[in-house]
């Protein structure tokens, strides 16, 4: 898709609209910044070593109830400040660990624990409810399709749909996972992490196409590269609404082909009516700032191509 056309300024002209995200007025009164409660460093907002807000917003942001936890293997060279990892720890830290590699715990005893990563073995968030079938696998129907210069492991977010019970709801007493591990880093320094031993016994899950609206440009990756705290939210996402479908009042870009759970009774399920949606909290805040400085289209991150 080229980044240009009429789907892609659509997507780009509101892309919040819809989600259930508490407003970030509080964070406009904060005219400088202070130190945090913890460590004591200059900072604004939230201190992004520590993890907590400062004192000013200690009773002011939303906080985040996620139902699966969530650990984050940051690189060391990935800069702190520049990184949304952190939004998703200071917004959900019951629920968010983060860890320095190689500095990371040990999961061949975990079973219901998977790595988002595009392994080759990659299973969807759908088949984690369904296992595999008899077709293609992911690999191989990329393999088919890669262009010239590209591997299966480059392809982070383009994904092959077998249509197949793709809007099924599974009405699920509970999720298939406990855990979900994330990579907080570039791409060329992901391979890295991920060629650990300590990964790569853990099973890979993929994600469905989504446009990124992260404002830091990455060279020569397309839009569907999420950022860190996009990436959690979008599996969370998948994950509910595969589960218990979509509530039928909630409507974004991003469920617009979900699901929608009927009205039939089923005491278990709890439709998605925006649950995880404040773990972009501080991404709009700090999106809809940097807009105010400088135009969308003249923004480099932005003109990557949707596909490749």
């Amino acid at each position: 898709m080229n980044p240009k056309s009429i789907e892609a300024r659509r997507r780009d002209e509101n892309p919040f609209d819809g989600l259930k995200i508490a407003t970030s007025d509080i964070l406009n009164t904060l005219e400088r910044r202070s130190p945090c409660p913890r460590c004591g460093k200059s900072r604004m907002y939230f201190c992004y070593t520590c993890f907590v807000p400062i004192s000013e917003l200690e009773s002011n942001i939303p906080s985040c109830k996620l139902p699966i936890k969530v650990d984050i293997i940051k690189h060391k060279r990935e800069i702190d400040g520049k990184s949304t990892a952190a939004h998703a720890a200071v917004l959900a830290p019951n629920d968010v660990r983060v860890f320095t590699y190689p500095d990371i715990p040990s999961y061949e005893k975990e079973e219901r624990v998977v790595l988002l990563f595009p392994g080759k073995d990659a299973c969807t968030v759908r088949e984690l409810y369904t296992g595999r079938d008899n077709s293609a696998s992911y690999a191989e129907n990329l393999l088919a399709e890669l262009p010239q210069g590209y591997n299966v492991g480059t392809l982070m977010k383009k994904v092959f749909q077998n249509n197949k019970d793709e809007n099924e709801i599974y009405h699920s007493d509970v999720l298939p996972v406990d855990r979900l591990v994330l990579i907080d880093s570039t791409w060329n320094q992901s391979r890295g992490i991920f060629a650990d031993s300590r990964l790569q016994v853990i099973p890979k899950v993929v994600l469905q196409n989504r446009v990124s609206q992260f404002w830091r440009h990455q060279k020569c990756s397309p839009r569907w590269y999420l950022s860190t705290v996009e990436a959690l939210h979008q599996f969370l996402l998948e994950l509910h609404i595969c589960a218990w479908g979509c509530d039928e009042g909630y409507t974004t870009e991003l469920t617009m082909n979900c699901p929608v759970h009927s009205k039939e009774f089923h005491s278990q399920c709890y439709p998605y009516n925006g649950q995880y949606d404040n773990l972009l909290f501080f991404f709009k805040f700090m999106y809809e700032k940097i807009h105010t400085l400088y135009k969308h289209e003249d923004m480099l991150a932005y003109k990557r191509p949707m596909e490749v």
